[in-house]
């Protein structure tokens, strides 16, 4: 397709695609808050919000009430008369948008689980109750719920530069996660005890900004968040038997902790390798809860908070520093039944996303990074990540002799996922992207990143998503929207938000800019906007000004469109000189002519008598006459010819170089860089790479002259695969006969007819 959106669909008179046209016109205007360079401006803002908190787990009804004190703010040039609040808790209400917008399943083939999980999203009581929203003073504020959000109306407008406190006092039923799809809730382990990942738990103030006033757009279980940076004070509340781990940094340990964990901790705040905790051994011998216990947790300059609590939890940890970093305690948590897995694999998966990522972007600055095990099989939230990865017993096992190992799936799967969670602390948690809008702003370049931190993880590791061959079938498929799609809009979310953009961003890096031009731009783009809120043309305008690259073209291609590559070599022409003279021009006729195949007429006329062989008085002289013969005109002629040149154009026709025309046609109307592999007569090969500027006048095909020493044979575009082309058959010029396999399969048994007695 090459005309895919409105406001890109145009093309010169003779319908000729534009593919290289700025995209000044779509992107906002540049202003003192948002710069033309992308970066932050002089007049920049963002909103602040403060959460005092606490939150109590009642573990055999699973239910979570909780108190907070908000303190708002209002750091815009605008005076609010009201605030947005986010209450996430009541996605899962039969009559949530999120439920009534949703299209019907295959109901006709479900498994037990999946019906299960229908049934009781019909019936599930997710309704967040709302006891008290008062002022500072304790006079109630006005409220104006709509689905998973709730105007909040002020007892006064608040003006630039003021802040404003409120109390909300709430409380729900938690989830159980294993039912229903969800991105918190509660687990039943096999022993009867309960492990709780909460998350989205507590009504939040919703971001107001300056490209879009109040993002408060329903919560619809897809599009996650856009939240405010803040700091926290969580006091959580639980069974004494349990331990939790959270957001920030444990103020109250000596309360909390056994001596012994204290003692361990000492000892892993200088190991070289993750120190175990609380075993798993320890962790499933926890007797019964007599009371409860509080452990006080807090947090600076976060976007959101989460906690996972049980009885059950195994827990190591290793105190870890990236370079040009400080300190970080890089720990996990997990039940009896990960062990075999998570011991050995999960904190090491969180240190080395720490190394990474704090290379490719920042130092990661916050003083704990944290991997849980549970029934949410992947979130993520500042400083804490839920992954569901444990060991199974299906396919293959791996491992030393005498060591019995978790499946490599399950291990590559849960080394991928941390990596991915973790990774995510960086973008959205740190460069505050809108989630909610943008998906591919923190799924996609956290997807980039995770593919280049999979790179070092070991040799061969199968890395997940980057690599351009891997998305080929999908980019040419029609069920495509542009990656610059709204979440809840966007179709195959999977590899819309995650694959495209991180597979885009790694052909940028490897085939446009080069490793260290993208690495720049991206770690500047990182540095910018850490702890502030970007947005698209933000991201693009910052990447163009470091790496020094007008990317428009890029951009326009990969993000606004749903174009995709198919480049074909449709011709090779060798060309050489005409030397004009006569000798030289009539032996290669010759040798020309001798090449030509003999006719089958002709092969069997062998042998036939001739009547000039009787009568050879019938021969003369046109009967041995070779037209390719030169004659004394044609040597006089050129004499003539070189007389009338210069010296150095006499030169010109003494050249012998080959001049080779390639043809090339663009059919899917994505715009590339072309590496071609030449084939020369000898069968000496030599690489050419082309750059994208070769489809400028005209994006649909393009024609290339190469000066060689010898005749090329053929030409293939993209050997190494570089680019996601869709079909491969007609990248070679002359084309190649292809290979299929035959399978044979079993001969049908055929049963004997039935005997009667």
């Amino acid at each position: 397709m090459w005309l895919t959106l409105g406001m890109m669909a145009w093309a010169g008179g003779d319908g000729r695609p534009d593919a290289f046209r700025q995209l000044d016109e779509v992107w906002p205007t540049p202003n003192n808050v948002r710069t033309v360079t992308g970066r932050p401006g002089s007049a920049y803002w963002q909103q602040r919000v403060d959460y005092d908190m606490q939150v109590t787990i009642d573990e055999p009804t699973a239910t979570l009430t909780g108190s907070e004190t908000i303190t708002y703010h209002n750091n815009s040039p605008d005076t609010l008369d009201y605030l947005w609040v986010h209450l996430e808790p009541d996605l899962l209400k039969p009559t949530a948008q999120g439920a009534l917008m949703a299209a019907a399943p295959d109901i006709e083939d479900m498994s037990y689980k999946g019906f299960a999980n229908l049934l009781g999203r019909t019936t599930f009581d997710a309704n967040l109750e709302l006891s008290r929203v008062e002022d500072a003073e304790g006079n109630p504020l006005a409220t104006h719920p709509i689905d998973t959000t709730m105007r909040v109306d002020l007892a006064s407008p608040l003006a630039p530069g003021e802040h404003v406190v409120f109390d909300i006092d709430w409380s729900y039923q938690i989830v159980d996660a294993t039912l229903h799809r969800a991105r918190s809730g509660y687990e039943t382990l096999d022993d009867g005890r309960r492990l709780f990942e909460l998350a989205q738990f507590y009504p939040r103030v919703a971001a107001y900004t300056d490209a879009g006033g109040w993002h408060h757009d329903p919560f619809t279980g897809r599009g996650e968040f856009t939240t405010e940076f803040g700091d926290y004070t969580m006091a959580i509340t639980v069974p004494d038997n349990h331990v939790v781990a959270a957001t920030g940094e444990l103020v109250n340990p000596e309360r909390i902790l056994e001596p012994r964990w204290i003692k361990r901790l000492e000892q892993a705040d200088s190991a070289r390798e993750p120190v175990t905790i609380i075993s798993a051994a320890e962790a499933g011998k926890r007797g019964p809860s007599k009371g409860t216990k509080t452990w006080t947790y807090k947090a600076e300059n976060v976007r959101d908070v989460a906690f996972a609590s049980s009885s059950r939890f195994a827990w190591d940890a290793m105190r870890y520093t990236p370079e040009g970093g400080e300190p970080v305690w890089a720990m996990s948590y997990w039940p009896p039944a990960g062990d075999a897995l998570w011991a050995r694999y999960s904190t090491w998966a969180v240190v080395h996303t720490l190394d990474v990522y704090s290379d490719f972007a920042f130092p990661y600055p916050y003083p704990v990074a944290i991997s849980v095990n549970g029934p949410v099989g992947g979130m993520e939230y500042p400083m804490i990540c839920f992954n569901g990865p444990r060991p199974t017993d299906e396919g293959d096992w791996y491992g030393v002799p005498g060591e019995k190992m978790p499946w490599k799936h399950s291990k590559n799967g849960l080394i991928s996922v941390i990596i991915h969670e973790v990774g995510h602390n960086w973008y959205p948690m740190i460069v505050n992207s809108d989630e909610r809008h943008w998906t591919w702003m923190d799924e996609g370049l956290n997807s980039y990143v995770q593919f280049l931190a999979e790179a070092t993880w070991e040799p061969d590791y199968p890395r997940r998503r980057g690599e351009p061959r891997a998305l080929a079938e999908y980019m040419a498929s029609p069920n495509r929207v542009p990656v610059m799609t709204q979440s809840d809009s966007l179709l195959q979310f999977g590899n819309n938000a995650y694959a495209t953009p991180a597979v885009a961003l790694n052909y940028l890096r490897e085939s446009i800019l080069g490793r260290e031009r993208m690495d720049d731009a991206f770690r500047a783009y990182s540095k910018a906007w850490a702890f502030k809120r970007p947005n698209p043309a933000d991201f693009f305008r910052i990447m163009e000004d470091v790496s020094g690259e007008d990317l428009d073209w890029f951009w326009r291609g990969w993000f606004y469109s749903t174009d995709h590559v198919d480049v074909e070599v449709t011709g090779v022409t060798n060309y050489q000189i005409n030397t004009q003279n006569p000798e030289i021009e009539s032996d290669r006729k010759k040798r020309e002519r001798d090449e030509e195949p003999i006719s089958l007429s002709k092969q069997r006329d062998e042998g036939l008598r001739f009547l000039s062989d009787s009568q050879p008085e019938l021969l003369d002289y046109y009967s041995t006459y070779d037209a390719l013969d030169v004659t004394a005109a044609q040597r006089a002629e050129y004499v003539q010819l070189l007389d009338a040149l210069t010296p150095s154009e006499q030169e010109l026709l003494k050249t012998r170089k080959w001049f080779t025309v390639i043809d090339l046609v663009n059919h899917g109307g994505l715009v590339t860089n072309v590496p071609l592999l030449l084939t020369f007569e000898d069968g000496s090969t030599e690489e050419l790479r082309l750059p994208v500027d070769l489809w400028r006048k005209d994006a649909r095909s393009a024609r290339k002259l190469v000066v060689s020493d010898q005749a090329i044979a053929s030409v293939r575009f993209d050997p190494h695969w570089e680019t996601p082309d869709s079909e491969r058959s007609n990248d070679i010029f002359p084309r190649e006969v292809p290979t299929r396999q035959i399978k044979l399969k079993p001969q049908d048994v055929v049963p004997p007819p039935m005997r009667l007695p």
